[in-house]
């Protein structure tokens, strides 16, 4: 099967059409020896012979009947790809694949959802994962792109910027720090904080600014995910620190006046080095680099 030529079912579907090698051969503009020569070696290939002689016309035999059969189906197979295709090259329709760190779940929601109101008719797979998991995405090559803090340096990946990303820290109403301005970051050093996993970005960033001014994180409690987070701040759990582009505005949270904060950081588009973009991924990134600020309004109205 593997020598089997569309330009064979071509001239196969011909003889069938005409009933005839010499008419078809008129019809091909090939001479009648190519058009034998071609419908043998595709018998050949074949294993049965597709046509047999009735008086002075040829007929197809039960195998050349079901081969023109699986032949017109290939046909309608090709023409619907090159359909599909064209699709794509006019982003008439197409997939993308984005993960996106939990940290920043409800950006990538929103982000997606102005996409998709300018390009309905791609479909998109929206991933919310922890760092971790998001390269491993990246590594697995298994996405287009992915919206992220600063991805790790030691990894094949393309990092552009695209948003800045303010984190702040949270307390509930009733917290003793709430309301308090100019709040020292020694301070902040003595209560419980509810933080992210290690690894996660908001985690090191965190860390790291608490290190750089002599102090120690009193962690207290661990969450996957941001949300769990809130909720637990919101119960009196303790301080945390998210991004100010989470859901914030609806929750029973108040933003403290720390020094030092908010801490700026950014948010990153992010694939892979010499990753090929589909139409779809091409129009989304250039989508998220131009128009992210525009679209990621922050929601603090407490």
């Amino acid at each position: 099967m593997s020598r089997l030529t569309l330009r064979q079912l071509d001239i196969f579907e011909a003889v069938a059409r005409c009933g005839s090698f010499s008419r078809a051969s008129e019809e091909l503009h090939l001479t009648q020896p190519a058009v034998s020569m071609q419908i043998k070696q595709l018998e050949e290939i074949l294993g049965l012979a597709l046509f047999e002689q009735v008086g002075r016309r040829i007929h197809l035999t039960e195998a050349g009947r079901e081969t023109l059969e699986a032949s017109r189906a290939v046909k309608r197979e090709l023409i619907s790809l090159k359909h599909a295709l064209s699709d794509l090259q006019g982003l008439k329709g197409g997939t993308l694949a984005v993960s996106v760190v939990s940290s920043a779940s409800y950006l990538g929601a929103r982000l997606i959802a102005a996409f998709r109101r300018i390009h309905p008719e791609i479909h998109v797979t929206l991933n919310a994962v922890n760092r971790e998991t998001l390269l491993q995405h990246l590594a697995e090559n298994s996405i287009d792109v992915a919206l992220m803090g600063r991805p790790p340096e030691d990894q094949d990946l393309i990092a552009q910027p695209f948003l800045d990303n303010p984190l702040v820290v949270i307390a509930s109403p009733s917290h003793p720090l709430s309301g308090l301005r100019n709040i020292s970051l020694q301070r902040l050093a003595e209560e419980p904080f509810v933080g992210r996993e290690q690894g996660s970005g908001t985690r090191i960033a965190v860390e790291r600014f608490f290190n750089e001014n002599g102090l120690v994180l009193k962690v207290a409690m661990e969450m996957n995910k941001n949300e769990a987070i809130k909720q637990a701040v919101e119960a009196g759990l303790g301080v945390g620190v998210v991004s100010l582009h989470g859901e914030l505005a609806k929750r029973s949270l108040s933003i403290l006046d720390v020094e030092g904060f908010p801490l700026l950081r950014k948010w990153y588009l992010v694939h892979r080095q010499g990753k090929r973009f589909s139409p779809a991924a091409q129009v989304f990134s250039e989508f998220v680099l131009n128009e992210a600020r525009g679209i990621a309004r922050l929601e603090v109205n407490f």
